[in-house]
């Protein structure tokens, strides 16, 4: 039997996920808004029979066993690391938290439940593109283990932000294209190469501070362009950039090349051309329709690119492939959402953001750290925090 769903959170994604959810056999029983009214509102339109704004109200109902956050980053650590504790199982947004210390209260918790699925919402893992992709680097398509050169990611996309001030337009309550876009670069980044970043350079800029929606005493601090660095630990060099100023628009290039070819997945297809050859091969085009009958609320589909909500509904096919009953085993196993990115991934994703921010900060190359203790609390991020959390 699938487990009934708690979700946190009352955006866009959310309207998108919960026909899909149902359409897979999943009950959403219970939603959570930060506000009573916006918790009441989604669930009148998706006529989910109970919402609250106390979190403890869905995460200690008997009829959810499975919880989805997606809600603002500050609130990820708390929520994931309650619901483990009492033998929930977890799929949570991007980013794992607002910075290691939280991933790592989050790394901890599944350690000690080990039996408890418990993923971060790195979705693009689960676009088929990328999934041959990763399968032809694996098979020589580039060269040997180790000759990948080059990866350079390019993504162009409208704002991020709403009509209204919310922890969006923050940076420290993790807003902007770095935490949200960054973030599965650098996961999808190390899944396809088996590498990780060991220094990284960047570049972080807000050029929007205010908009017809937000402006007064109140300004956006969260980043809508970023460009960066990474020398990875097998030797490649990857370049990234992230831009927020094309309305009405989306595009996503991933070039890597090594010593054999190159392979590059445009939007959602994937083509590639070793370097003995004249001819670029097609090897895998995205046809797949991602109409749904009407279930899905067009407006809040736009807002989402296609290669992220085809990898969404990907993943959380395979988690329902991961509670269906096996013959020989009892209950579910977790095969199915192995290629899923862990908590652990969430840490070094974290560990990266916090290392391009420095670079950004001091204009230098940064090492990348990714932290085994939870360190000492900065009273100045603390109130930073405090802050945006009384603003909210």
């Amino acid at each position: 039997m699938l487990p009934g769903i708690g979700v946190f959170g009352t955006g866009n994604i959310v309207k998108v996920v919960v026909p899909f959810l149902r359409e897979k056999g999943f009950k959403v029983e219970a939603i959570w808004g930060r506000t009573l009214s916006a918790a009441e509102e989604v669930a009148r339109e998706l006529e989910i029979p109970f919402h609250t704004n106390k979190i403890d109200d869905v995460l200690l109902r008997r009829d959810v066993d499975l919880i989805f956050i997606i809600c603002s980053p500050n609130l990820h650590a708390q929520i994931a690391v309650k619901a483990l504790g009492i033998g929930k199982h977890v799929l949570c947004d991007k980013p794992a938290g607002l910075c290691q210390g939280e991933a790592l209260k989050m790394v901890r918790a599944s350690q000690y439940y080990p039996s408890l699925i418990s993923i971060i919402n790195h979705s693009l893992r689960f676009l088929p593109a990328f999934g041959q992709m990763r399968r032809a680097i694996v098979d020589g398509y580039l060269g040997q283990e180790g000759e990948i050169t080059v990866c350079d990611v390019r993504v162009q996309m409208g704002s991020l932000l709403h009509d209204a001030y919310d922890w969006l337009c923050d940076d420290t309550m993790g807003g902007g294209v770095l935490t949200l876009v960054g973030s599965h670069v650098i996961d999808l980044v190390s899944h396809l190469t088996s590498q990780r970043a060991v220094r990284v350079h960047g570049v972080i800029r807000t050029f929007t501070k205010t908009t017809d929606h937000v402006n007064g005493i109140r300004h956006i601090s969260s980043p809508d362009f970023c460009t960066f660095q990474m020398e990875m630990s097998g030797g490649a060099l990857v370049t990234a950039t992230l831009n927020n100023h094309l309305p009405a628009s989306f595009s996503q290039e991933v070039l890597i090349c090594g010593q054999a070819g190159h392979l590059m997945v445009r939007g959602g297809d994937l083509y590639g051309r070793k370097s003995s050859s004249s001819k670029e091969d097609v090897i895998y085009l995205d046809v797949e329709d991602l109409q749904r009958g009407g279930a899905i609320n067009s407006t809040a589909a736009t807002a989402i690119p296609r290669p992220y909500m085809k990898g969404l509904f990907k993943m959380i096919g395979a988690l329902r492939e991961a509670f269906l009953p096996v013959e020989d085993k009892r209950g579910w196993v977790k095969e199915p959402v192995a290629q899923a990115a862990t908590f652990e991934d969430g840490l070094y994703v974290q560990a990266v953001i916090d290392a391009l921010k420095k670079s950004n900060a001091n204009r230098e190359w940064v090492k990348v750290n990714v932290i085994t203790e939870e360190p000492d609390p900065d009273p100045l991020l603390s109130a930073a925090v405090r802050r945006s959390a009384i603003s909210m």
